[in-house]
């Protein structure tokens, strides 16, 4: 895992759900150690279900009680609306940016990772 930049990126892309719940315990297990304020890329996440959500949620959490900030960037509205409807919206600092096309084309699978930040 690496880290640039003062912070952690956490990138999510495809479609997220139960199916990466090993990728999902291995990025967070690398993101808390990096012991840096985290940045979630979603920027070429195209679907997020419940497991997704638990993700996030459970990072910020777990990022909280290090005393640890994540950055939600460039979240379609899905995710943000799903957050609102579990109360959690306000719980993450967004992050908007111009999203990086060859993010958005040609995943036709979810895939999650601990990489530099730009």
């Amino acid at each position: 895992m690496s880290t640039s930049k003062g912070c952690t990126l956490v990138r999510l892309w495809g479609e997220v759900d139960g199916a990466l719940r090993a990728d999902a315990s291995t990025s967070m297990a690398q993101a808390l150690v990096a012991d840096q304020p985290i940045l979630v890329d979603a920027s070429g996440l195209s679907f997020i279900d419940s497991s997704g959500l638990a993700f996030l949620l459970q990072l910020h959490l777990a990022a909280a009680e290090t005393g640890l900030h994540v950055t939600l960037r460039d979240p379609e509205r899905q995710v943000v609306d799903r957050l609102a409807l579990i109360g959690m919206d306000r719980e993450f600092e967004l992050e908007n940016t111009v999203a990086t096309p060859e993010l958005r084309s040609g995943v036709v699978s979810g895939a999650m990772s601990v990489v530099p930040a730009p």
